[in-house]
């Protein structure tokens, strides 16, 4: 089984490429993460605090941050689901994420892809997104590790479609490599 973690910061294109992936191929499926608070909807599960606690004390939570004024949350179960009846593409911008991910699921290939812009290109993403918190977002954009990645793709100069491939090649080269 394998799986795409999307790395990136705020409007680096996570959302655009992973819908391209759908597209090449329809095995890839975002695995939305739980979300608890206010703010972007899309992409998310949309859940209260209490159930995210209530996952949490039955040891269920494999990852989660807050930021926003909100919690993220990515659920065991879920995962695991994904992991049986699709490729999951999983939305993240915390290094500790893709840690708890890979450790938590370290027999499964994974291809961890960093998504880049510039950051001019991401304030006009942000700004366009209209969702009133365009300087916290570059905060978090300026937060963001560097990482060292399986494939790091700019999105400024890389279509979705052309990241989409990319991403479809060298998830079949490395699980292919490692299998």
């Amino acid at each position: 089984m394998s799986g795409v973690i999307l790395y990136g910061p705020p409007a680096s294109g996570k959302d655009t490429v992973t819908a391209e992936l759908a597209k090449v191929d329809d095995r890839f499926v975002l695995l939305p993460r739980l979300k608890s608070g206010s703010g972007r909807t899309a992409g998310y599960r949309i859940v209260s605090e209490a159930e995210i606690d209530e996952l949490r004390t039955r040891g269920k939570i494999l990852y989660e941050n807050r930021r926003y004024g909100a919690t993220y949350a990515l659920d065991r179960d879920s995962l695991i689901r994904a992991l049986t009846t699709s490729i999951p593409v999983l939305h993240l911008g915390q290094l500790a994420g893709i840690e708890a991910v890979r450790q938590g699921f370290p027999d499964e290939c994974w291809l961890t892809v960093s998504l880049w812009c510039p950051r001019n290109i991401a304030a006009e993403r942000i700004a366009s997104r209209d969702t009133n918190d365009d300087e916290a977002r570059l905060r978090a954009w300026d937060a963001t590790e560097r990482i060292t990645s399986d494939l790091t793709i700019n999105t400024a100069n890389v279509s979705a479609r052309d990241a989409a491939l990319q991403i479809e090649s060298a998830l079949d080269h490395l699980c292919t490599a490692t299998a």
